[in-house]
């Protein structure tokens, strides 16, 4: 590999990472993702490549979507959503312009929704809406012509536009985690089931790793782990979603439990129960 090509390389890795985490939900994969596509660069001849950015793109995007798609057949390689990415803050608090987009762009919420689409959805909605990759080129990963290619990223944009940020300022999806909160305290099973959906997804790192449970019946029967009954609780934003902070009596942190609305129903719910993971957030003060 040339001198030019290795400055080539690093003026683009940021976007490629960027490219890599939005298709994957995970920097660590994403880091990983942009290592390929460097060890392919270097045994590539730089004389065969026309478009460099081009090419670096679709490289990525190639093995990002086989990695999606091992996924499927092994879900025990699928990580979640990093706690590191998670911007927490006070509710009563105004939100920096910085976690505003945050949101906006790679939120909770969003990712939930992303991890719903298939592997050629996300990465077509990925690479053509935050991106604007050609079609012709997302079809040549994908082994798609244009108009499927086209079709593909359009019924993953009217499956994405569900997260569209509400224009109550989140007070409906506030209520909704209010309501969540008080059912779980009251141990009332049923005012738990009105306010989750049906395929609500409920993940919880824990120091020996993640436990998902899936469906509303199943995780309102686990509710009692948000009743925060030794705990100090108070709201707080995650990525611009509703949530809570937890602490121990002492002031030691306890939980961050983030939660996705949906049309006025959870559709996801992350506990980091992981004092590790914890540390990797920063939080307000209780």
């Amino acid at each position: 590999m040339t001198a030019h090509s290795t400055e080539a390389f690093e003026a683009q890795r940021a976007r490629l990472h960027a490219v890599a985490y939005r298709v994957l939900g995970s920097h660590a994969d994403a880091e990983d993702v942009v290592q390929e596509a460097w060890l392919r660069l270097a045994r590539q001849d730089p004389a065969t490549i026309a478009n460099l950015s081009g090419w670096l793109t679709t490289v990525v995007g190639r093995i990002s979507l086989d990695l999606l798609r091992s996924r499927q057949t092994h879900p025990e390689t699928s990580y979640g959503h990093e706690p590191s990415d998670f911007v927490v803050t006070p509710d009563d608090e105004p939100a920096p312009d910085g976690q505003v987009a945050l949101a906006d762009s790679v939120g909770f919420a969003l990712l939930v929704v992303l991890d719903s689409l298939t592997p050629s959805e996300r990465l077509a909605f990925v690479l053509h809406d935050m991106f604007a990759v050609p079609f012709h080129e997302i079809g040549q990963i994908l082994g798609k012509s244009v108009d499927a290619t086209k079709m593909i990223a359009s019924r993953a944009r009217r499956k994405v536009h569900t997260v569209d940020r509400p224009a109550d300022g989140g007070r409906e999806s506030r209520a909704v985690a209010t309501a969540f909160r008080a059912a779980a305290l009251g141990g009332d099973f049923e005012a738990l089931l009105r306010v989750l959906d049906p395929n609500v997804k409920l993940t919880v790192d824990t120091p020996d790793g993640a436990v998902v449970v899936l469906g509303a019946t199943e995780v309102a029967s686990r509710a009692r782990m948000f009743a925060g009954e030794v705990v100090r609780q108070r709201p707080v934003l995650v990525n611009g979603n509703p949530g809570y902070m937890s602490w121990l009596l002492d002031g030691t942190p306890f939980s961050v439990i983030a939660f996705a609305v949906t049309d006025g129903r959870i559709t996801a719910i992350h506990i980091v129960a992981d004092p590790a993971r914890l540390a990797a957030i920063e939080m307000p003060r209780p």
